[in-house]
């Protein structure tokens, strides 16, 4: 049930690695990176795989066995090994599926017109050392499956870690607790003597206007006193 292996700097016994068989059919990637393999006559048949990395060995050929063990190959790994020439690389052409190859490191990429050579030599595969024909950049493939992730990690650390943002929050809250405590305590003080300056004047306001009142009605009921008397007098003359 085996999809991915990683055995870098084990150490190969006669160009193989122990315990790597033809019983782990359902590999995709393995990764052998320094493992002082000198050959691949002994890679298991791989029918599923799709990525291998072999770099930092000592291969020198023989690569023709990976299109009979391992057919499916999209990506190769060949970078830090003894390949000198286009004839050793020449034997990739049945990896039908191959679309990376990378030999940086590799005597080969000394050659004059190397990259264009291996493009032309070998049609089906899009980069070479990571980059395309037009120099562009081949994309991560881990980075791509977890572009998903990132973008919801993005998402929630938009505005910082969470933990170190509420915390802040809460020493701002108990900060502005206080804060608001105290205004409260001052403004609710200085309200309520408004509101007693207020009350008094209301109060002078009203007796002042009551009087006022009372000595109109006042006037009022002497001059209705003083109109029948005034009547009488005038009939009177």
């Amino acid at each position: 049930q085996v999809t991915e292996l990683v055995l870098d700097n084990c150490r190969s016994s006669n160009g193989e690695i122990e315990g790597l068989n033809d019983s782990f059919k359902e590999l995709q990637f393995l990764s052998m990176a320094n493992v002082e393999l000198t050959s691949l006559a002994k890679l298991p048949t791989l029918s599923k795989l799709r990525k291998l990395e072999l770099s930092d060995n000592v291969i020198s050929g023989g690569l023709e066995v990976l299109a009979e063990r391992c057919p499916n190959l999209t990506y190769l790994n060949l970078s830090g090994n003894k390949i000198k020439d286009l004839g050793t690389v020449e034997a990739l052409q049945n990896l039908k599926n191959l679309k990376s190859l990378d030999l940086f490191n590799c005597e080969i990429t000394n050659l004059e017109d190397y990259r264009d050579s291996i493009f032309e030599l070998l049609q089906q595969i899009t980069y070479l050392d990571g980059f395309d024909q037009e120099d562009n950049e081949a994309p991560d493939s881990e980075d791509d499956d977890d572009e998903g992730d990132e973008d919801d990690d993005d998402d929630e650390n938009e505005a910082g870690p969470p933990g170190e943002y509420e915390e802040e929050d809460d020493e701002d809250d108990g900060a502005s607790d206080l804060g608001e405590g105290e205004e409260e305590e001052e403004v609710g003080l200085s309200y309520l003597m408004k509101e007693e300056i207020q009350d008094e004047e209301d109060d002078d306001d009203y007796v002042e206007g009551g009087d006022e009142e009372e000595e109109a009605e006042g006037i009022r009921g002497e001059k209705r006193k003083r109109e029948p008397e005034d009547e009488g007098e005038e009939e009177e003359d």
